[in-house]
C-alpha cells in the first residue's frame, strides 16, 4: 500500500474511533510500516457496540470534564485476540483473551496493544455505573472466574453472538441493567498506592496475591520472584502468606493455569485450537511437560480429557 493510502487507512480510523469512543488520540507503533485500524460499529437498541482490530502503538485519552457530551459513558471492553495493557487513571492492567475491564471515558486512559489486537466495546451509561457507589475510580479489571463474573461473560459473548440482530430500545435498556448489575460484584479491586502497610494490614492479601496470579497467568516469566518484586516485599513474606494454609505459591499458579487449560479443553468452540495451542496460552512452555502434569491432576491425558469431555457437549 501506498504512503498515501496508509494516511487514508489511518484517517479512517482516527475518525471511526473517535465516533465509537470519544476524543482518543492514536499513536501508531513506530516499528510498523503497515498500520491496521479497523472497526465495526453498532447501535444495540440505545447501546453503542463496536469491534475493533488494530497494532496501534497507544490509543490514549486524557481528563476530561465530565460535562462532556462524550464523556457520559463507561465502556465494557472484552478481549478477543492478543494481549494489551490498559491504563485507567493510575493504574495499570494486562488483559489477556477472554478477559475484560470497564474504562471510565470521563477519566485518564489508553490501550496499548502488545502486537496485534481484537476488541469489543460496549458503552454502558456512566451514571448508572456510579450510582452503584463503587469506590474510587469506575474503571478497572474485572474478575471473570467468580459466579458473577462467569454470569457476565456469558451475557457478553451472548451480545457478540447475537449483534447483528436487531434490538430494540427495551431490549438496549434491559441489556445495560444486566451489565451494570453485574459490574460491581467483578470489578477488581487494586490497592491505592499509599503503602505497602495498607496491604499488610488487611486480612485479604492472600487474595491479593491470588488476583494478581490470575491476572497473569498467560506470562511465561510469571514466578515467585516476579510477583515478589512487583508488590515490593520479599520472596519469604509472600512464601509465608500460603504457608499457613499449607500451600505454596508454585503449586496456587499450577493449579490455576491447569484448571484455565481444563476449561478451554472443554469449550466446544475452541475444538479448532490445539492442545499446545491452549496450554501456551496459559504459561506451559513445554508440551511434554504440561502433558505430564495434567495426567497427574485429571487422571487423563490433555487429548482424553478433550475427548470424552466434548462428546457430551
Amino acid at each position: 500500500m501506498s504512503q498515501d493510502g496508509l494516511q487514508s487507512e489511518a484517517v479512517r480510523w482516527d475518525k471511526a474511533i473517535r465516533s465509537a469512543c470519544g476524543s482518543f488520540t492514536t499513536y501508531p507503533r513506530s516499528e510498523h510500516s503497515l498500520f491496521i485500524g479497523e472497526m465495526i460499529q453498532r447501535d444495540l437498541g440505545g447501546v453503542g457496540f463496536a469491534e475493533l482490530r488494530t497494532n496501534a502503538g497507544r490509543i490514549a485519552k486524557f481528563r476530561q470534564s465530565v460535562d462532556n457530551a462524550d464523556d457520559q459513558y463507561c465502556f465494557l471492553v472484552v478481549q478477543r485476540k492478543g494481549f494489551c495493557q490498559l491504563h485507567l487513571d493510575g493504574q495499570s492492567v494486562e488483559l489477556a483473551p477472554g478477559e475484560m475491564a470497564i474504562m471510565d471515558q470521563a477519566g485518564e486512559c489508553s490501550v496499548e496493544p502488545q502486537g496485534l489486537i481484537e476488541q469489543v466495546s460496549i458503552s454502558v451509561s456512566r451514571d448508572r455505573v456510579r450510582s452503584l457507589k463503587i469506590h474510587g475510580a469506575l474503571s478497572g479489571k474485572l474478575q471473570t472466574n467468580c459466579p458473577s463474573g462467569r454470569l457476565l461473560r456469558s451475557l457478553v459473548n451472548q451480545i457478540i453472538f447475537d449483534h447483528d440482530r436487531y434490538f430494540t430500545s427495551d431490549d438496549g435498556v434491559g441489556m445495560q441493567d444486566a451489565l451494570v448489575a453485574l459490574i460491581q460484584p467483578t470489578l477488581v479491586e487494586r490497592p491505592n498506592g499509599n503503602g505497602l502497610e495498607e496491604i499488610f494490614q488487611t486480612n485479604d492479601f492472600r487474595r491479593q496475591i491470588e488476583r494478581m496470579v490470575c491476572d497473569h497467568l498467560h506470562r511465561l516469566d510469571l514466578s515467585p520472584e516476579w510477583m515478589a518484586n512487583k508488590l515490593g516485599i520479599s520472596i519469604r513474606h509472600l512464601y509465608r502468606s500460603f504457608e499457613n494454609t499449607g500451600d505454596s505459591v508454585c503449586r496456587f499458579i499450577q493449579r490455576e493455569r491447569l484448571q484455565r487449560c481444563a476449561r478451554d479443553l472443554a469449550n466446544p468452540c475452541l475444538r479448532h485450537e490445539s492442545i499446545t495451542e491452549i496450554a501456551y496460552r496459559w504459561g506451559f512452555s513445554d508440551s511434554a511437560h504440561f502433558s505430564k502434569i495434567f495426567k497427574k491432576q485429571y487422571l487423563r491425558s490433555p487429548r482424553d480429557y478433550r475427548g470424552d469431555v466434548l462428546v457430551f457437549a
